[in-house]
Order: C-alpha cells, then structure tokens, then sequence
C-alpha cells in the first residue's frame, strides 16, 4: 500500500467520522433552540476546544508555522495578542453573556441578543446586526472552501474543484443535519486532532534534528536572530499584532459558544481548559517551524516548496504514512471547524435575525428547523460560487474580516453587557462607524501597513457608543430589571 492510500485512508476515516457525529447529532435535535444553540447543553470541554477549532482555522497550522519560518519570531506577537484577548473574552464576556441572553428573552443569536438587550422596537438593530453577519461570513466560509480545496490539490493531487466539493459537501451534510450540536461535537474531534498533532510533530521532530540544543545551534546557524522577539519589528507592527487579540469581543462564531455552555459554573472550567489548549497548541505551531528551519539546515539538499506547508512536511519526514495522513486530517479539520461554525451563525442570522424579523410569520418550530436548514443549504452554494474560481482576494477577507466582527460588534458586546445606558442608537451608531472606519482603513494601503484597521476601528466605535448613548440615553425600567437580575443571577451562580 503506497504512502498516499495510507493517508487517503485516514482521511476517509475522518470524514466519516463527522458525517457519523453529525447524523448523532441530527437525532437530538427537536427544536429551533436545539439546532441553532444545542439546547444551551455544552459541557465545559465542548464549549472550551469548539471554540478554540472555530477561532483558529489554517491559520494555526499553515498560516502561523509558515510565518515563524519564513521571517522568525516576530511572527509570534499575533499569537501572543490572540492569547491574551481570547483569555479577556472567557473572563469577562462568557459568564456575563451567558446569564444575559437567557434572563433577556432567552435570546439565542447575537442579533436577536441586541435587540432584547436594547428594548428595541424598530428590528432595525437586529437586521443590521444580522445583514453584517450575513455579508462578512458568507465570504468567510467561501475563503474556507478555497483553502479546503487547495489543500487536496496540494496533498493528493486531485483537481482544485473535486477537493473544494468533497469538503464543502461533508461540511455541509454534517452542519446542515446536525445544527449547533453537531458543529460543537465535530469541533471538539477536530481541536483534539489538531492539538495531538501540534504537540506530536514538533516533540518527534526534535528528536529528528538533534535534541533541543543541536536545533537551536541548527537555528542560529540560518539567522542569529531567528528567535528574537524583537528584530525585525517595529512598535506599530506588534501594536498591531497584539491587536489581534481585540477581534475576540465581537466574533459571532466563537462568542455563541459562551450562550451555549450549560451553566455560568462551567465557564471558569471552560476557560482554563480553552486556555490551555489555546496556549500548548501556539506553542506546537511555533516549535514546528523551528524544528522545520533547523531541519532544513541540517539537510540543505532539501528544498521546501511552501513555508506554510513545513506542518505537513514534517508530519510526513516524522511519521508512519497513516500517521502522516492524521496529520493531514488535523489540517483538515481546522478548515472544516470553522467553515461549519461560521455556517451555522450564519443560517442563525438569515432565519432568526432576518427572516423571522421581518416576514414574521407564526411558523412551527420544526419548521423553523427546516428553514434553518435550507439556510445552511444557500448560504452554502453562494460561498462555493465565489470559491469556484480559486481566488487568493477571498483568502485575504480573512484578516478584513476579523477586524470588520471585532470592531462593529465588539464594543457593543462589551458595553451591553457592563454598562446600563448604552441604547440602540448608540449601539448602531457604534456598529456603522466600526465597519466603516475598518473599510476605510482596511483598504488605504498606507494606513493599513502603518496599523491594523482594527484599533482605530475599535477604538472609535467604541467611543460613538458611549457619546451617542449619553446623548440618546432615557431611563427604561425594563433594561434595569433585567441587568439588576443578570447581576444577581451571576453572584449566585458563582
């Protein structure tokens, strides 16, 4: 049996193994709360590495090894920035949002949260709210299919479309039968599998390369400055890394993790379980590219076709060629775990937030279920048409993207949830002037390449908030009943 089949086995076995949680998952759900949030059910360690394999994407395990070998430890400062926010959102936005979205009409999307949160009226927040959901991950999960179909290029040789329609299909079969349940179930699987593999490639392959001080000598040898934090930046370049970490507060497909979890008690296992999975798995991506330069050295009749595939390589180099193609499964699974988060929040957003808001048809739930299944089934087919032709602007969305969510959605999550005179035209007026101000700057060349467009973003939806609310504010005995019962819900649940 040729190295390939073995790997192509293992990735059959991972596939139907998704497709398998998913149709488990489809025989437990029963109501539209089942599907678009599962039942408010998740355990801890659900809730902790869902979370964590929707957050990371490629990105973890091309994108960031890629960067740490190419140009060194720089690099790094992103991964540092995304530590320290994803450690502020479980600490201080996930028992708050819990607690709040259940005591606020049991709100059971993002939107449908604002609205209730604001007491408006008008479902003016609500479809803005669920239109920029709608927009900004429609190209997200498109910019996941591109990567999942160049991946089976790259790894097995098979046509860019073939790959792009064996993960879009078992993404979408899983998701569109399973809901929120299944997405979780799948997700943990796959922030497992990722986690293995983070730890197992770098930990055999310094074995490979000599030891820790021989692969640090090896290291020096390329670049002395390979492992500074430090050469090669500028304030403004790690400012803008840290800044990373903003986009937390305002990710519709990890934060509806937090509304998910069964109960405030857990949100503190939660995090020390998401946190540590966060942190050893950062730590593999970045020990990976340096045991890949100190590989390299160490072989220098070997050429790497790609940085960013020195994860894969060297999975290959280390491993048993089953074990290799786990490897290539755990790539695949960070592509597919976020592709079906972001698909469910989305399905969330055009049945939930948009057609329910404004068709406002008396429906059952079943068929609200199946509505958010079709959902799931357009959302789909639009992302795959822009996939279609292999386009690298849709990859580059990605980093767009996060700063759009963070800073439209950010400020707003924050202060809903800790301040009581925040109102829904501050709240829209802060969401506008986040995305916009991101667009801007996003798009200007010079301001982009000087700082990430989400710290004015941020900064500046963060202040219209608070203006136009004090601006707008009047006193509504409803909104202070329920913050006063979010409060004393949270001291008693703690």
């Amino acid at each position: 049996m040729s190295a390939e089949n073995y790997q192509l086995a293992a990735i059959i076995i991972y596939m139907i193994a998704m497709l398998a949680i998913g149709w488990y998952s489809y025989r437990k759900t029963a109501n539209l709360t089942d599907y678009m949030l599962g039942g408010r059910s998740l355990g801890p360690a659900v809730t902790a590495l869902s979370a964590g394999a929707a957050d990371m994407s490629g990105w973890l395990l091309m994108g960031l090894p890629g960067a740490i070998y190419l140009s060194g430890m720089g690099e790094a400062w992103i991964a540092i920035g995304l530590t320290i926010g994803a450690y502020l959102n479980w600490l201080y936005v996930a028992p708050r949002l819990r607690v709040y979205t259940e005591v606020s009409s049991n709100s059971i999307t993002i939107p449908s949260y604002l609205e209730s949160r604001l007491k408006q009226s008008s479902r003016l927040l609500r479809i803005a709210s669920g239109l920029i959901i709608l927009l900004f991950f429609t190209f997200y999960v498109s910019s996941g299919m591109v990567a999942g179909g160049v991946f089976f290029e790259s790894s097995f040789g098979l046509d860019y479309h073939t790959g792009l329609l064996v993960v879009s299909g078992v993404v979408v079969a899983y998701t569109l039968f399973g809901g929120f349940l299944a997405v979780s179930y799948t997700d943990f699987l796959q922030g497992l599998l990722m986690f293995l593999a983070l730890i197992c490639v770098p930990v055999f392959g310094v074995f490979m390369t000599g030891g820790i001080g021989e692969t640090v000598e090896s290291i020096k040898a390329v670049n002395p400055t390979h492992l500074s934090l430090i050469a090669g930046t500028t304030a403004a370049g790690i400012i803008s890394s840290i800044a990373w970490g903003l986009g937390y507060f305002g990710q519709p497909h990890i934060i509806v993790r937090f509304m998910a979890i069964s109960s405030v008690k857990e949100t503190k296992q939660a995090r020390r379980i998401g946190i540590g999975w966060m942190i050893l798995s950062l730590v593999g991506a970045i020990s990976t590219a340096l045991v890949g330069v100190a590989y390299y050295q160490q072989n220098p009749d070997l050429t790497l076709s790609s940085p960013e595939a020195i994860f894969i390589v060297l999975g290959q180099v280390v491993f048993h060629p089953f074990i290799a193609g786990l490897v290539l499964a755990a790539v695949l699974a960070a592509i597919m775990s976020t592709i079906s988060s972001q698909l469910i929040v989305t399905s969330s957003a055009l049945i939930e937030d948009l057609y329910k808001a404004i068709i406002k048809t008396d429906a059952s739930d079943r068929t609200y279920v199946n509505y958010g299944r079709i959902a799931v089934l357009v959302v789909s087919i639009a992302a795959a048409i822009l996939a279609w032709e292999q386009n690298e602007t849709i990859l580059g969305l990605v980093a767009f993207a996060w700063a759009g969510f963070g800073a439209a959605f950010g400020p707003v999550i924050l202060l809903t949830l800790y301040w009581r005179k925040i109102t829904s035209a501050g709240a829209l007026a802060s969401m506008v002037v986040g995305a916009v101000v991101v667009v801007i700057w996003g798009t200007n060349d010079a301001l982009s390449g000087a700082l990430y467009e989400i710290v004015p973003g941020f900064v500046l939806a963060l202040i219209v908030a608070v203006v136009v609310s004090l601006m707008t504010y009047k006193p509504n005995a409803e909104i202070e009943k329920e913050f006063d019962e979010t409060l004393r819900l949270l001291k008693k649940d703690r």
